[in-house]
């Protein structure tokens, strides 16, 4: 099961900083977010848009907002100086939404959550 059948996200972009949230539709499942969405499992998962971005290295922070039931990534260094110097054909980010919501949650049938 992918994780946009649990949750869906919205992006937002300041300099070369992506801002990517991660939403549960419902509350009963953000511990399993929590549990699941490692900043290792984005840095994973954005691998691939790392190559497209032309970028090396980013750094990921994570952000838990339970009364939401939303987690925030924070990533610095994936849109290449922004908007303005990029030349990227997605300089906001706004793909980053599709490729996070693309992760694999076999563990979650599993589970019968």
């Amino acid at each position: 099961m992918k994780l946009r059948k649990i949750a869906h996200s919205r992006t937002g972009d300041k300099g070369d900083t992506s801002n990517i949230s991660v939403i549960a539709f419902e509350s009963k499942d953000y511990d399993f977010l929590c549990s699941t969405l490692t900043t290792q499992v984005i840095h994973q998962q954005l691998q691939p848009a790392l190559k497209h971005f032309a970028v090396d290295e980013i750094k990921i922070e994570r952000y838990e907002l339970a009364q939401i039931a939303a987690l925030n990534f924070v990533i610095r260094g994936i849109l290449k100086g922004g908007v303005t110097r990029s030349l990227s054909l997605d300089a906001h980010g706004k793909s980053l939404c599709s490729v996070i919501l693309n992760i694999d949650l076999p563990e979650y049938e599993e589970k019968g959550i």
